[in-house]
């Protein structure tokens, strides 16, 4: 320990040492946030026509909230419901298309049955030498045309019913789709939790991706906290944080960290900190306002003096009975107003408070 006499002058005021527990914190600002607290978003352009819960209720997932109509969405998907109808009809048995289709088969059916026994008729006759060549041959042309128009027909028919199945399906899947889109005028929630506000009112235009609502866990809450950017280094995951909340002045909540955030808001020069609480709220509440000190370290024993003593270069003086010294000291823990003197000073040592 160096040591420098120095001379008296002057009166100046004399303090010992405290020995009392100390604990040095980071400055943390911020809200309570509930659990899972999200914003509702509209997925369509529409009017919001009802209102089926109250702020602060509570409500389950998937349950209704909000009802918006829209015109648009509406007509788009009527039609896609009357296209699809269509389709499922033309591609019904009964169907105008395949009735024509099945008649002009029958139809073809008939004459290649007749053109059938026709050539069998004439093969016979033919054997018999009972009919010429030339007859025989048309005869046969005639077979063939109609076989080949029976089949053609058939085909038509397996083609044009495919086509329609198809038509059927692309029209049915529109419909799904609408039918989904027009889901989405019933707003519902994603979590079981509370109602905590409603951002529009009945019969207000929303837009598509507009928030319309704020849906939270309401017994489960948070601490979103603002740290200075130049105490970035002393933060991790797991201190203690003291918390003071302006709505409960009378209560020391207790919290924990659980999330360092690694991006630093330029503009604020800030850093986000996340943490839990240990302890339930009185009341059900996002965005009270909080200020926080996250604990670094803490002694429950140790020496403390104000640091309106410390001198440049960490030193003290102290008066003795040989007059003052100037005496070198190591310092530990720091709050803004004292300090812990880990070396160089004793409980009993009388501190000079004026400064030189």
């Amino acid at each position: 320990m160096a040591v420098f006499l120095l001379a008296c002058s002057g009166n100046k005021d004399i303090i010992t040492p405290e020995i009392k527990p100390l604990m040095e914190a980071v400055y943390a600002s911020g809200f309570v946030v509930s659990g899972q607290e999200y914003q509702l978003f509209s997925q369509v352009d529409g009017n919001l026509i009802q209102i089926l819960v109250k702020e602060g209720e509570d409500v389950k997932k998937g349950q209704p909230l909000l009802v918006i109509e829209s015109n648009q969405q509406n007509a788009r998907y009527a039609l896609s419901r009357q296209s699809y109808e269509m389709a499922r009809n033309n591609y019904s048995d009964n169907s105008p298309v395949l009735r024509e289709l099945k008649t002009a088969i029958e139809s073809s059916r008939i004459r290649y049955q007749y053109d059938s026994l026709n050539f069998s008729r004439y093969s016979n006759l033919l054997k018999a030498n009972a009919t010429s060549r030339a007859e025989f041959d048309r005869i046969k042309l005639i077979y063939e045309n109609s076989m080949n128009d029976y089949a053609l027909q058939s085909s038509r028919y397996e083609k044009i019913k495919n086509d329609l199945f198809l038509t059927m399906q692309n029209a049915e899947s529109q419909w799904k789709v609408a039918q989904e889109e027009s889901g989405h005028y019933e707003l519902r929630s994603e979590v079981d939790g509370i109602v905590f506000k409603i951002l529009k009112e009945k019969g207000e235009l929303v837009r598509r991706s507009e928030p319309v609502a704020i849906i939270g866990n309401g017994n489960n809450f948070y601490l979103k906290l603002t740290v200075d950017e130049l105490d970035v280094q002393r933060l991790i995951v797991g201190q203690d944080v003291a918390v003071k909340i302006d709505a409960y002045p009378q209560k020391l909540f207790k919290g924990r960290v659980n999330k360092v955030y690694p991006l630093v808001d330029t503009r604020q020069q800030s850093l986000r900190v996340d943490a839990t609480l240990e302890e339930t709220l009185p009341g059900r509440f996002s965005g009270l306002a909080v200020e926080a000190n996250i604990i670094i370290r803490q002694k429950e024993k140790t020496i403390v003096v104000p640091k309106s003593v410390l001198l440049p270069g960490d030193s003290v003086r102290i008066k003795t009975k040989d007059g003052e010294k100037k005496v070198k000291i190591v310092r530990g823990i720091e709050t803004l107003d004292e300090v812990e003197i880990v070396e160089g000073l004793d409980p009993t040592a009388q501190l000079l408070v004026k400064n030189y």
